[in-house]
Protein backbone atom coordinates (compact mmCIF):
# COMPACT_ATOMS: atom_id res chain seq x y z
CA UNK A 1 0.00 0.00 0.00
CA UNK A 2 2.88 2.05 0.86
CA UNK A 3 4.19 1.54 -2.76
CA UNK A 4 1.16 2.12 -4.50
CA UNK A 5 0.74 5.56 -2.53
CA UNK A 6 4.14 6.51 -3.47
CA UNK A 7 3.83 6.33 -6.53
CA UNK A 8 0.77 9.19 -6.82
CA UNK A 9 3.35 11.54 -5.24
CA UNK A 10 3.48 14.54 -7.48
CA UNK A 11 7.64 13.78 -7.82
CA UNK A 12 6.07 11.36 -10.22
CA UNK A 13 4.53 10.83 -13.58
CA UNK A 14 1.47 9.95 -12.37
CA UNK A 15 1.01 11.37 -9.14
CA UNK A 16 1.94 14.65 -10.55
CA UNK A 17 -0.04 13.97 -13.41
CA UNK A 18 -3.09 13.75 -10.81
CA UNK A 19 -2.39 16.86 -9.27
CA UNK A 20 -2.18 18.79 -12.33
CA UNK A 21 -6.04 17.21 -13.46
CA UNK A 22 -7.46 17.77 -10.05
CA UNK A 23 -6.24 21.32 -10.19
CA UNK A 24 -7.00 21.98 -14.09
CA UNK A 25 -10.65 20.38 -13.27
CA UNK A 26 -10.83 23.32 -11.10
CA UNK A 27 -9.72 25.73 -13.65
CA UNK A 28 -12.01 24.07 -15.95
CA UNK A 29 -15.39 24.42 -13.57
CA UNK A 30 -14.37 27.91 -12.76
CA UNK A 31 -13.84 28.86 -16.37
CA UNK A 32 -17.67 27.31 -17.25
CA UNK A 33 -18.84 29.28 -14.05
CA UNK A 34 -17.18 32.53 -15.49
CA UNK A 35 -18.89 31.72 -18.85
CA UNK A 36 -22.22 30.99 -17.60
CA UNK A 37 -21.95 34.53 -15.90
CA UNK A 38 -21.00 36.40 -18.11
CA UNK A 39 -24.04 34.33 -21.02
CA UNK A 40 -26.17 35.52 -18.24
CA UNK A 41 -25.18 38.74 -16.95
CA UNK A 42 -25.29 40.26 -20.98
CA UNK A 43 -27.76 37.79 -22.35
CA UNK A 44 -27.45 39.73 -26.08
CA UNK A 45 -23.89 37.82 -26.33
CA UNK A 46 -22.58 40.67 -27.72
CA UNK A 47 -20.18 42.21 -25.05
CA UNK A 48 -19.36 38.42 -24.33
CA UNK A 49 -18.17 38.30 -27.87
CA UNK A 50 -15.84 41.62 -27.41
CA UNK A 51 -14.24 40.71 -24.25
CA UNK A 52 -13.34 36.81 -25.47
CA UNK A 53 -12.13 38.03 -29.01
CA UNK A 54 -10.20 41.23 -27.42
CA UNK A 55 -7.52 38.70 -25.50
CA UNK A 56 -6.24 38.01 -29.09
CA UNK A 57 -4.10 40.87 -29.98
CA UNK A 58 -2.54 40.53 -26.91
CA UNK A 59 -2.07 37.14 -26.69
CA UNK A 60 -0.40 37.05 -30.23
CA UNK A 61 2.13 39.43 -28.91
CA UNK A 62 2.45 37.60 -25.91
CA UNK A 63 3.12 33.81 -27.23
CA UNK A 64 5.37 35.23 -29.68
CA UNK A 65 7.98 37.38 -27.53
CA UNK A 66 7.56 35.28 -24.69
CA UNK A 67 6.26 32.23 -24.16
CA UNK A 68 8.04 31.31 -27.30
CA UNK A 69 10.74 31.27 -24.75
CA UNK A 70 9.49 30.45 -21.50
CA UNK A 71 7.16 27.30 -22.25
CA UNK A 72 9.64 25.19 -24.76
CA UNK A 73 13.25 26.38 -23.43
CA UNK A 74 13.55 27.36 -20.03
CA UNK A 75 12.48 24.37 -18.13
CA UNK A 76 15.14 21.99 -19.35
CA UNK A 77 17.35 24.71 -18.64
CA UNK A 78 16.55 25.09 -15.46
CA UNK A 79 16.02 21.33 -15.19
CA UNK A 80 20.02 21.31 -16.81
CA UNK A 81 21.35 23.40 -13.52
CA UNK A 82 19.19 21.93 -11.49
CA UNK A 83 20.47 18.52 -12.26
CA UNK A 84 23.85 20.05 -11.32
CA UNK A 85 22.83 21.32 -8.25
CA UNK A 86 23.55 24.74 -9.62
CA UNK A 87 20.92 26.18 -7.52
CA UNK A 88 21.87 29.98 -7.86
CA UNK A 89 22.47 29.48 -11.62
CA UNK A 90 19.22 28.37 -12.37
CA UNK A 91 17.64 31.34 -9.61
CA UNK A 92 19.94 34.36 -11.69
CA UNK A 93 18.58 32.73 -14.95
CA UNK A 94 14.99 32.69 -13.51
CA UNK A 95 15.47 36.19 -12.77
CA UNK A 96 17.40 37.42 -16.01
CA UNK A 97 13.84 35.91 -17.85
CA UNK A 98 12.14 37.67 -15.51
CA UNK A 99 13.69 41.31 -15.84
CA UNK A 100 14.34 40.74 -20.07
CA UNK A 101 10.80 39.60 -20.63
CA UNK A 102 9.08 42.37 -18.89
CA UNK A 103 10.72 45.26 -20.46
CA UNK A 104 10.61 43.98 -23.78
CA UNK A 105 7.16 42.68 -23.88
CA UNK A 106 6.10 46.01 -21.77
CA UNK A 107 8.12 48.43 -24.15
CA UNK A 108 5.90 46.27 -27.25
CA UNK A 109 2.50 46.38 -25.28
CA UNK A 110 2.93 50.36 -25.18
CA UNK A 111 3.57 50.54 -28.62
CA UNK A 112 0.75 48.38 -29.56
CA UNK A 113 -1.79 49.94 -27.31
CA UNK A 114 -1.04 53.11 -28.47
CA UNK A 115 -2.07 51.87 -32.09
CA UNK A 116 -5.22 49.69 -31.49
CA UNK A 117 -7.40 52.20 -32.75
CA UNK A 118 -5.64 51.93 -35.94
CA UNK A 119 -5.39 48.59 -36.19
CA UNK A 120 -7.98 47.34 -34.34
CA UNK A 121 -10.72 46.98 -37.08
CA UNK A 122 -8.07 44.51 -38.98
CA UNK A 123 -9.08 42.02 -36.37
CA UNK A 124 -12.69 42.01 -35.83
CA UNK A 125 -16.01 43.05 -37.94
CA UNK A 126 -17.49 44.95 -34.94
CA UNK A 127 -19.02 48.20 -35.61
CA UNK A 128 -19.66 51.53 -33.54
CA UNK A 129 -19.74 51.12 -29.67
CA UNK A 130 -18.74 47.01 -29.98
CA UNK A 131 -16.06 48.21 -31.46
CA UNK A 132 -14.76 50.92 -28.85
CA UNK A 133 -15.64 48.81 -26.21
CA UNK A 134 -13.31 46.08 -28.04
CA UNK A 135 -10.30 48.71 -28.44
CA UNK A 136 -10.64 49.63 -24.60
CA UNK A 137 -10.60 45.80 -23.64
CA UNK A 138 -7.95 45.03 -25.96
CA UNK A 139 -5.55 47.51 -24.52
CA UNK A 140 -6.29 46.22 -20.64
CA UNK A 141 -6.02 42.58 -22.26
CA UNK A 142 -2.70 43.88 -22.89
CA UNK A 143 -2.13 44.83 -18.89
CA UNK A 144 -3.40 41.21 -17.96
CA UNK A 145 -0.28 39.61 -20.04
CA UNK A 146 1.98 41.81 -18.89
CA UNK A 147 1.66 40.58 -15.45
CA UNK A 148 1.55 36.65 -17.08
CA UNK A 149 5.39 37.56 -17.82
CA UNK A 150 6.37 37.30 -14.31
CA UNK A 151 3.58 34.44 -13.60
CA UNK A 152 4.49 32.13 -16.27
CA UNK A 153 8.15 32.10 -15.83
CA UNK A 154 7.84 31.84 -11.84
CA UNK A 155 5.04 28.56 -13.33
CA UNK A 156 8.44 26.94 -14.92
CA UNK A 157 10.01 26.94 -11.95
CA UNK A 158 7.14 25.77 -9.71
CA UNK A 159 6.99 22.92 -12.41
CA UNK A 160 10.73 22.20 -12.50
CA UNK A 161 10.95 21.35 -8.86
CA UNK A 162 7.37 19.47 -9.22
CA UNK A 163 5.55 21.77 -7.04
CA UNK A 164 2.12 21.00 -8.94
CA UNK A 165 -0.33 22.26 -6.40
CA UNK A 166 0.67 25.73 -6.07
CA UNK A 167 1.11 25.48 -10.36
CA UNK A 168 -2.13 24.18 -10.50
CA UNK A 169 -4.45 26.64 -7.89
CA UNK A 170 -3.05 29.80 -9.47
CA UNK A 171 -5.48 29.70 -12.62
CA UNK A 172 -8.06 28.89 -10.83
CA UNK A 173 -8.08 31.99 -8.97
CA UNK A 174 -7.62 34.12 -11.94
CA UNK A 175 -9.90 32.99 -13.49
CA UNK A 176 -12.37 33.98 -10.34
CA UNK A 177 -11.25 37.15 -10.23
CA UNK A 178 -13.39 37.35 -13.45
CA UNK A 179 -16.07 35.74 -11.96
CA UNK A 180 -16.31 38.27 -8.71
CA UNK A 181 -15.63 41.22 -11.19
CA UNK A 182 -18.41 40.34 -13.02
CA UNK A 183 -20.72 39.58 -9.91
CA UNK A 184 -19.99 42.55 -8.01
CA UNK A 185 -18.36 45.20 -10.39
CA UNK A 186 -20.75 45.01 -13.42
CA UNK A 187 -24.06 46.95 -11.76
CA UNK A 188 -21.05 50.09 -11.03
CA UNK A 189 -18.87 49.64 -14.06
CA UNK A 190 -21.00 48.26 -16.29
CA UNK A 191 -18.75 46.10 -19.09
CA UNK A 192 -15.63 47.09 -17.45
CA UNK A 193 -16.01 44.80 -14.47
CA UNK A 194 -15.31 41.47 -15.54
CA UNK A 195 -12.17 42.80 -17.06
CA UNK A 196 -11.28 44.61 -14.40
CA UNK A 197 -11.97 41.76 -12.22
CA UNK A 198 -9.59 39.74 -14.63
CA UNK A 199 -6.76 42.15 -13.87
CA UNK A 200 -7.32 41.84 -9.96
CA UNK A 201 -7.21 37.51 -10.36
CA UNK A 202 -4.06 38.28 -12.40
CA UNK A 203 -2.15 40.35 -9.80
CA UNK A 204 -3.17 37.51 -7.14
CA UNK A 205 -2.21 34.72 -9.98
CA UNK A 206 1.81 36.32 -9.89
CA UNK A 207 1.70 36.88 -5.89
CA UNK A 208 1.17 32.98 -5.08
CA UNK A 209 3.70 31.76 -7.78
CA UNK A 210 6.28 34.51 -6.67
CA UNK A 211 6.04 33.17 -2.62
CA UNK A 212 5.65 29.60 -4.21
CA UNK A 213 8.98 29.60 -5.97
CA UNK A 214 10.62 31.72 -3.25
CA UNK A 215 9.55 28.72 -1.08
CA UNK A 216 10.60 26.04 -3.63
CA UNK A 217 13.98 27.89 -3.79
CA UNK A 218 14.27 30.46 -5.92
CA UNK A 219 16.24 33.49 -4.67
CA UNK A 220 15.10 36.58 -6.71
CA UNK A 221 17.86 39.26 -7.79
CA UNK A 222 17.76 42.11 -10.35
CA UNK A 223 18.89 41.42 -13.57
CA UNK A 224 18.58 41.76 -17.16
CA UNK A 225 20.86 39.39 -18.60
CA UNK A 226 22.29 35.66 -17.94
CA UNK A 227 24.66 33.31 -20.85
CA UNK A 228 21.85 31.05 -21.13
CA UNK A 229 19.87 33.64 -22.88
CA UNK A 230 21.50 34.02 -26.00
CA UNK A 231 20.91 29.99 -26.25
CA UNK A 232 17.27 30.75 -25.18
CA UNK A 233 17.04 33.27 -27.99
CA UNK A 234 18.32 30.71 -30.86
CA UNK A 235 16.08 28.11 -29.65
CA UNK A 236 12.80 29.87 -29.36
CA UNK A 237 13.09 31.01 -32.92
CA UNK A 238 11.38 28.13 -34.54
CA UNK A 239 8.42 28.32 -31.33
CA UNK A 240 7.74 31.79 -32.01
CA UNK A 241 6.80 30.71 -35.80
CA UNK A 242 4.70 28.38 -34.26
CA UNK A 243 2.81 30.00 -31.85
CA UNK A 244 2.59 32.81 -34.32
CA UNK A 245 0.38 30.25 -36.22
CA UNK A 246 -1.28 29.16 -33.48
CA UNK A 247 -2.35 32.78 -31.86
CA UNK A 248 -3.40 33.55 -35.85
CA UNK A 249 -5.57 31.07 -35.99
CA UNK A 250 -7.30 31.80 -32.60
CA UNK A 251 -7.48 35.39 -33.89
CA UNK A 252 -9.11 33.87 -37.21
CA UNK A 253 -11.11 31.95 -36.35
CA UNK A 254 -12.98 34.99 -34.29
CA UNK A 255 -12.24 37.01 -37.06
CA UNK A 256 -14.91 34.93 -39.00
CA UNK A 257 -17.22 34.33 -35.73
CA UNK A 258 -17.43 38.23 -35.62
CA UNK A 259 -18.76 38.26 -39.36
CA UNK A 260 -21.59 35.88 -38.26
CA UNK A 261 -24.62 36.60 -36.48
CA UNK A 262 -24.11 38.25 -32.99
CA UNK A 263 -23.15 35.29 -30.34
CA UNK A 264 -21.09 33.11 -32.41
CA UNK A 265 -17.70 34.17 -30.87
CA UNK A 266 -18.82 33.26 -27.90
CA UNK A 267 -20.48 29.90 -29.13
CA UNK A 268 -17.30 28.86 -30.49
CA UNK A 269 -15.49 29.90 -27.50
CA UNK A 270 -17.64 28.36 -25.22
CA UNK A 271 -18.02 24.77 -27.27
CA UNK A 272 -14.00 24.89 -27.32
CA UNK A 273 -13.46 25.71 -23.64
CA UNK A 274 -15.31 22.03 -23.07
CA UNK A 275 -12.83 20.45 -25.17
CA UNK A 276 -10.25 22.31 -23.37
CA UNK A 277 -11.36 20.98 -20.58
CA UNK A 278 -10.92 17.26 -21.35
CA UNK A 279 -7.75 17.99 -23.03
CA UNK A 280 -6.90 20.06 -19.69
CA UNK A 281 -7.56 17.77 -17.39
CA UNK A 282 -5.92 14.31 -19.28
CA UNK A 283 -3.83 15.37 -22.12
CA UNK A 284 -2.10 18.68 -20.72
CA UNK A 285 -1.85 17.52 -17.05
CA UNK A 286 0.28 14.28 -18.05
CA UNK A 287 2.13 16.27 -20.53
CA UNK A 288 3.10 18.93 -18.26
CA UNK A 289 3.76 15.86 -15.75
CA UNK A 290 5.94 14.07 -18.36
CA UNK A 291 7.61 17.00 -19.57
CA UNK A 292 10.06 17.43 -16.23
CA UNK A 293 10.78 13.96 -16.44
CA UNK A 294 11.60 13.54 -20.05
CA UNK A 295 13.36 16.78 -19.56
CA UNK A 296 15.58 15.23 -16.93
CA UNK A 297 16.06 11.68 -19.00
CA UNK A 298 17.07 13.78 -21.69
CA UNK A 299 19.51 15.90 -19.50
CA UNK A 300 21.23 12.10 -18.51
CA UNK A 301 21.07 11.13 -21.43
CA UNK A 302 18.74 8.45 -20.82
CA UNK A 303 17.14 7.41 -24.02
CA UNK A 304 15.46 4.09 -22.11
CA UNK A 305 13.78 5.72 -19.31
CA UNK A 306 12.86 8.80 -22.06
CA UNK A 307 11.30 6.35 -24.21
CA UNK A 308 9.70 4.37 -21.07
CA UNK A 309 8.11 7.72 -19.99
CA UNK A 310 6.39 8.46 -24.06
CA UNK A 311 5.45 5.09 -23.83
CA UNK A 312 3.16 5.51 -20.00
CA UNK A 313 2.31 8.94 -21.81
CA UNK A 314 0.51 7.68 -24.97
CA UNK A 315 -0.85 4.74 -23.29
CA UNK A 316 -2.87 6.97 -20.20
CA UNK A 317 -3.56 9.77 -22.84
CA UNK A 318 -5.33 7.57 -25.48
CA UNK A 319 -7.06 5.16 -22.32
CA UNK A 320 -8.14 8.12 -20.93
CA UNK A 321 -9.39 10.36 -23.71
CA UNK A 322 -11.53 8.10 -26.12
CA UNK A 323 -14.07 7.17 -23.22
CA UNK A 324 -13.72 11.37 -22.71
CA UNK A 325 -14.30 12.05 -25.50
CA UNK A 326 -17.52 10.01 -26.60
CA UNK A 327 -18.92 11.12 -22.95
CA UNK A 328 -18.63 14.76 -23.87
CA UNK A 329 -20.56 14.58 -27.02
CA UNK A 330 -23.04 12.77 -25.70
CA UNK A 331 -23.48 15.25 -22.84
CA UNK A 332 -23.85 18.36 -24.96
CA UNK A 333 -27.54 19.15 -23.35
CA UNK A 334 -25.91 19.02 -20.08
CA UNK A 335 -23.08 21.47 -21.47
CA UNK A 336 -25.32 23.94 -23.51
CA UNK A 337 -27.46 24.27 -20.18
CA UNK A 338 -24.17 24.88 -17.53
CA UNK A 339 -23.37 27.87 -20.01
CA UNK A 340 -26.54 29.45 -20.45
CA UNK A 341 -26.86 28.39 -24.27
CA UNK A 342 -30.30 26.05 -24.33
CA UNK A 343 -31.84 28.16 -26.87
CA UNK A 344 -28.59 27.07 -29.56
CA UNK A 345 -28.70 23.55 -27.86
CA UNK A 346 -28.44 21.61 -31.54
CA UNK A 347 -26.03 24.20 -32.97
CA UNK A 348 -23.92 23.85 -29.51
CA UNK A 349 -23.72 20.03 -30.15
CA UNK A 350 -22.77 19.74 -33.77
CA UNK A 351 -19.83 21.96 -32.81
CA UNK A 352 -19.24 20.01 -29.51
CA UNK A 353 -19.26 16.48 -31.88
CA UNK A 354 -16.36 17.87 -34.08
CA UNK A 355 -14.35 19.53 -30.90
CA UNK A 356 -14.67 16.22 -29.15
CA UNK A 357 -13.39 14.02 -31.75
CA UNK A 358 -10.28 16.20 -31.82
CA UNK A 359 -9.79 15.95 -28.00
CA UNK A 360 -7.17 12.66 -28.40
CA UNK A 361 -5.75 14.12 -31.15
CA UNK A 362 -4.53 17.75 -29.52
CA UNK A 363 -3.91 15.76 -26.16
CA UNK A 364 -0.81 13.53 -28.00
CA UNK A 365 -0.01 16.89 -29.75
CA UNK A 366 0.65 18.40 -26.02
CA UNK A 367 2.80 15.05 -24.79
CA UNK A 368 4.45 14.75 -28.20
CA UNK A 369 5.29 18.88 -28.46
CA UNK A 370 6.65 18.59 -24.61
CA UNK A 371 9.25 15.37 -25.77
CA UNK A 372 10.47 17.64 -28.66
CA UNK A 373 11.25 20.50 -26.35
CA UNK A 374 12.71 18.46 -23.37
CA UNK A 375 15.44 17.62 -26.72
CA UNK A 376 15.87 20.81 -27.29
CA UNK A 377 14.27 20.32 -30.75
CA UNK A 378 12.46 23.46 -31.91
CA UNK A 379 12.17 23.12 -35.59
CA UNK A 380 10.51 20.28 -35.80
CA UNK A 381 7.57 21.38 -33.59
CA UNK A 382 7.11 25.12 -35.26
CA UNK A 383 6.64 23.64 -38.32
CA UNK A 384 4.11 21.18 -37.54
CA UNK A 385 2.34 24.03 -35.38
CA UNK A 386 2.68 25.95 -38.49
CA UNK A 387 1.14 23.40 -40.83
CA UNK A 388 -1.63 22.70 -38.03
CA UNK A 389 -2.48 26.45 -38.20
CA UNK A 390 -2.64 26.47 -42.08
CA UNK A 391 -5.02 23.34 -42.55
CA UNK A 392 -7.19 24.77 -39.75
CA UNK A 393 -7.81 28.39 -41.08
CA UNK A 394 -8.33 27.40 -44.52
CA UNK A 395 -10.28 24.55 -44.07
CA UNK A 396 -12.75 26.76 -41.74
CA UNK A 397 -12.26 29.65 -44.36
CA UNK A 398 -13.15 27.78 -47.36
CA UNK A 399 -16.31 25.94 -45.52
CA UNK A 400 -17.54 28.73 -43.78
CA UNK A 401 -19.94 29.88 -46.27
CA UNK A 402 -21.66 26.64 -46.91
CA UNK A 403 -21.59 25.55 -43.12
CA UNK A 404 -21.24 28.51 -40.97
CA UNK A 405 -19.76 28.59 -37.20
CA UNK A 406 -19.65 24.55 -37.74
CA UNK A 407 -16.90 25.74 -39.87
CA UNK A 408 -14.79 26.62 -36.89
CA UNK A 409 -14.62 22.79 -35.25
CA UNK A 410 -14.24 21.16 -38.39
CA UNK A 411 -11.22 23.07 -39.22
CA UNK A 412 -9.48 22.85 -35.63
CA UNK A 413 -10.17 19.38 -35.82
CA UNK A 414 -7.83 19.21 -39.56
CA UNK A 415 -5.47 21.05 -38.15
CA UNK A 416 -4.92 18.66 -35.04
CA UNK A 417 -5.10 15.94 -37.06
CA UNK A 418 -2.20 17.14 -39.77
CA UNK A 419 -0.08 18.01 -36.55
CA UNK A 420 0.20 14.84 -34.70
CA UNK A 421 0.25 12.38 -37.92
CA UNK A 422 3.07 14.44 -38.29
CA UNK A 423 5.00 14.70 -34.80
CA UNK A 424 4.61 11.19 -34.17
CA UNK A 425 6.41 9.98 -37.41
CA UNK A 426 9.50 12.50 -36.81
CA UNK A 427 9.91 11.81 -32.97
CA UNK A 428 11.80 8.29 -33.32
CA UNK A 429 14.56 9.95 -35.04
CA UNK A 430 14.84 12.82 -32.92
CA UNK A 431 14.83 10.17 -29.78
CA UNK A 432 18.20 8.04 -31.21
CA UNK A 433 20.15 11.25 -31.28
CA UNK A 434 19.96 10.65 -27.25
CA UNK A 435 23.33 9.20 -26.15
CA UNK A 436 22.85 6.33 -23.54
Amino acid sequence: MRRLLSSFSQHRLLGGALVLALTQAGASVAGLVRDNMLNRTFPGLGTVDVYIASFRPSDLLFQITIMSGISTVLLPMLARHLAKDEKSEASELLSSVLGLGSILFGCLALLLAFLFPMIAPQFVGFQGDQLALYITFGRLALLTNFLFVSGNALGQYLNVRKRYWIYGITPILYTVGTILGTFFLTKDYGALGPMLGTLSGGVVYVLLRLIGAVYAGYRPSVRMWHPDIATMGWLMLPRMLALAALQLQLLLFDSVASHLPAGSVTLNSNARNFESFVVGVIGIALAQSAFAHLSESAAANDRHRFSLYMQKGVFWVLALTIPASIILYFSSPVAAWLVHLTRVEALFGSMLLWYAIAVPFESLNHLYLRAFYSLHRTATPAIFSVLNGAVAITTAWTLTPSLGIIAIPIGFLAGQGISFVGLAVMLPGAVRGIRN
